[in-house]
Formats: C-alpha cells, sequence, structure tokens
C-alpha cells in the first residue's frame, strides 16, 4: 500500500493545481477521466461554477476550525476526485477549506481514472465512488483511515431513493444538490474532524 501511495503522491496536484487542471481541460471541449461526452462535459461547466462560489462563501464552523487549527500530526489528506463528479464539486471545496486551517495538514487531489490501482483499494460497495479522501501519516505513509464519498445524510438521501424508485436518476441528483446546499459543508466538517480527532489520539 506504501509503494502504491508513494506512486500516487508523485501525480498528485494541489488543489489550485487540480482547479487549474479542470479548467485547462474543459477549454479544450474535453473532460477528465477516461470517457469524454458532452453530459459529462456539462456537468463539468456546472461544477466549476459550483466550486467557484463555494470557495468564496463556504465557511467552516467555529467549533470545527478550532479543533483543525490544534491539531499536532502531520497529514496528508489525499482526494480522489473527477471534474464531472457533482458531489466532488460539493465537497473537495470543503475539504480544502479545512486544510488551509492547519500547517500540519498538505492537501493533494489525484485524478480517479489515471490511479486505478489506489481507487480499488478504496471502493464504497465494490464501486468506484468518489470524491474519496484518504488520511495518511505524512512521515511513513501509512493510511490511517478514509472517508467518503459523501456525508451521512446525502448517503440515506441517495440510498432511500434507490430504494424506491430503483434508480438514482435526475430528480435524485437535484435533490442530492438540494441537500449540499442547505447543509453547507457542515456534516462534512463534522464528520472529517471526529476521524482526525479519533487519529490524534492514536498517534499524539
Amino acid at each position: 500500500m506504501k509503494e502504491i501511495i508513494k506512486k500516487s503522491l508523485e501525480k498528485s496536484f494541489s488543489y489550485t493545481e487540480y482547479r487549474n487542471h479542470v479548467s485547462n481541460k474543459l477549454a479544450q471541449g474535453e473532460v477528465t477521466g477516461n470517457e469524454q461526452s458532452e453530459h459529462l462535459l456539462k456537468y463539468s461547466e456546472l461544477n466549476v461554477v459550483r466550486m467557484n462560489r463555494l470557495d468564496k462563501t463556504l465557511t467552516v464552523h467555529e467549533d470545527v476550525s478550532e479543533k483543525i487549527a490544534s491539531i499536532k500530526s502531520k497529514l496528508i489528506w489525499l482526494v480522489l476526485s473527477e471534474g464531472w463528479c457533482g458531489d466532488a464539486a460539493q465537497l473537495l471545496p470543503v475539504i480544502n477549506k479545512k486544510a488551509e486551517l492547519s500547517e500540519n495538514i498538505k492537501l493533494k487531489v489525484l485524478l480517479r481514472d489515471e490511479n486505478e490501482e489506489l481507487m480499488n483499494q478504496f471502493l464504497t460497495n465494490g464501486g468506484k465512488a468518489i470524491p474519496k479522501l484518504i488520511i495518511i501519516e505524512e512521515e511513513t505513509l501509512e493510511v490511517l483511515d478514509h472517508w467518503g464519498p459523501r456525508p451521512e445524510g446525502a448517503s440515506k438521501l441517495i440510498s432511500d431513493y434507490k430504494a424506491t424508485h430503483g434508480i438514482v436518476d435526475e430528480i435524485a441528483k437535484t435533490e442530492l444538490q438540494k441537500w449540499y446546499l442547505q447543509d453547507k459543508g457542515f456534516s462534512t466538517q463534522k464528520e472529517i474532524i471526529e476521524k482526525v480527532e479519533e487519529i490524534e489520539k492514536q498517534l499524539v
């Protein structure tokens, strides 16, 4: 696993580099990932708008920011993502805002389809669901925990909808985006900091 992590980190982006890479691909009429299509292009363009808005308006809850600032362990937050992913567009800005609050957290972003070996280690119900946050000890490259692809409330919304309707369609995706809008990133902040606090107890 450590060798996979090491190779993956060599190909990783900073948050700004990732945002620029997605935008540069769009400027060429392309999206990140193995598949190219009009609907993925549409999703990617919409996600750029969403991420721009979140980067400007998102705030970290005071309790969470205090806990993040007090982190003593040196960690790498490695996130698997793609530009067309609606969940990633909602969650990656939240993760970035939190990482910016601590000098001991380095945020790195990887493209899922270009890092299949790593993605296969963190499947969700057998699928390559993203975003997936992998929390790594910087010095040893040991994987300490992982989170994703959605906060619990969002996951329940989708699972309940699928149980009722049998599919995840555009109506479900719209409801999911409404959930994210109302939640304002708080569930993601809370769930990730809880994991980090448990890690701190073990490492410090």
